[in-house]
C-alpha cells in the first residue's frame, strides 16, 4: 500500500514535465534549445573586453560557435545546461585539448558567448558578442568559415 502510495505521489509530481509540449529543434541546432531559435547566415563575433581582432563567419551549422578553439578537430560533447535562452557544453578533443562554451541568446541574431579551455597545451579564454550581419557571402555557405 505504502509503495503505490508513494509512486502515485511521484508520478503525481512529474506529470506536468512528462506532459509539458516539446519543443521543435532543428538539424542545424543539433537539438539544442537556444541554438534552434538563431538565425544561420554571416555572424560577426566581437570581443567583450581586449584588443582581439573581430571575427566574421558564415554559419550554417550554428554547433559551430561550440569549439571555435578546436574548429577541425573530433571532439564529443557534454552538455550541462539547454533551456530555450542558454546552453552550456563541455567538449574534449583527443590529444587537441577540451574546452567550456555558454551561449546566451539575447535575440534570434544576437549572442553572448563565453568559452574556456585547453588547446595545444596552453589555457584560453574569451568572451564574445555575436551578431548576425545577412546571409552568407557565397551560395553554399560555410559551416565554420572564418574570414
Amino acid at each position: 500500500m505504502r509503495r503505490t502510495v508513494f509512486l502515485v505521489t511521484i508520478l503525481a509530481a512529474l506529470a506536468p514535465a512528462i506532459a509539458a509540449p516539446v519543443r521543435p529543434v532543428t538539424e542545424k541546432s543539433g537539438g539544442f534549445q537556444a541554438l534552434a531559435v538563431l538565425q544561420p547566415g554571416q555572424w560577426e563575433l566581437r570581443p567583450r573586453t581586449g584588443t582581439a581582432e573581430k571575427k566574421s563567419m558564415c554559419l550554417n551549422d550554428m554547433r559551430t560557435l561550440f569549439q571555435m578553439q578546436h574548429a577541425n578537430a573530433q571532439c564529443t560533447r557534454y552538455t550541462i545546461s539547454d533551456d530555450p535562452r542558454s546552453t552550456t557544453v563541455h567538449y574534449s578533443c583527443a590529444r587537441a585539448g577540451h574546452g567550456r562554451t555558454t551561449i546566451k541568446v539575447e535575440t534570434p541574431r544576437l549572442i553572448q558567448l563565453e568559452t574556456q579551455g585547453i588547446v595545444e597545451n596552453a589555457p584560453f579564454a574569451f568572451a564574445m558578442e555575436g551578431r548576425r550581419t545577412g546571409a552568407c557571402a557565397t551560395p553554399q555557405g560555410n559551416a565554420s568559415g572564418m574570414r
